[in-house]
């Protein structure tokens, strides 16, 4: 039998990084500040033989997956979802620099361009990941005094050009809405509503993206095959040169 899938993994294992992307799960964990922290219930000790926990948590929490279905009735679902879709080329667009000038900053088309007369053109299938730098704050909402968050995220043209010219797979970010709250409070979730619609993928609450090279990476996610489920939390990778 050919074993070139086992020296596969060991070559990526010895000569390879491998950087966690999610928060770990707990009440502590970042989300968006319309759903409760999870909570935890001890069901069976080891004075029981093992030890279980009942988890309670809203779908969406922590670093997580947006099947299509999220936002769009009558698209995918999280079971839907194929498992080649789950690896992929992964490219990072930096606009944190932009992002630290402008906390309302919306990725543009121009962003991607410019990215790509840099780095080469975004090939299809793959996974776009938008570094702001964001997940390295305390304070993720950062709301103003009338109570409005103001934090960088993607342009509606920009995921438009990536699905539209590109044929991105999945895209991600490091904030909790794929919108700017100084877009979406005014015209709503333009650009989530977008990306699902078009039976793509997303991740959200992503971390440790400065870690990542603009280019030849890839990213894994892995999330349950939930029946009627139209998010989960998530645990994604990168694995670098």
């Amino acid at each position: 039998m050919d074993k070139k899938l086992w020296k596969l993994c060991t070559d990526l294992k010895e000569n390879y990084r491998f950087v966690e992307l999610s928060y770990d799960v707990s009440p502590d964990t970042p989300h968006w500040s319309g759903f409760p922290a999870m909570t935890s219930e001890t069901l069976f000790n080891y004075s029981d033989g093992f030890y279980v926990n009942k988890f309670c948590m809203v779908s969406q929490y922590g670093t997580h997956v947006d099947a299509p279905s999220h936002f769009v009735a009558g698209r995918r679902m999280l079971n839907e979802i194929g498992a080649d879709e789950l690896i992929l080329p992964l490219c990072v667009v930096d606009i944190s620099g932009k992002a630290a000038a402008n906390a309302d900053y919306a990725a543009t088309v121009q962003d991607i361009t410019d990215w790509e007369a840099r780095h080469g053109e975004i090939p299809a299938h793959s996974f776009v990941a938008l570094r702001t730098d964001w997940s390295k704050r305390d304070d993720l909402n950062n709301y103003d005094a009338e109570g409005q968050k103001h934090y960088p995220a993607w342009g509606l043209d920009a995921i438009k050009y990536l699905v539209e010219k590109r044929n991105v797979t999945a895209i991600g970010h490091e904030t909790s809405d794929t919108d700017p709250p100084a877009i979406s409070s005014k015209l709503g979730y333009v650009g989530e509503t977008y990306i699902l619609d078009q039976q793509r993928y997303q991740i959200e609450l992503l971390r440790n993206l400065d870690q990542l090279p603009p280019t030849g990476a890839l990213i894994v996610c892995g999330f349950p095959k939930v029946v009627d489920g139209a998010g989960f939390t998530a645990r994604c990778f990168a694995i670098c040169e």
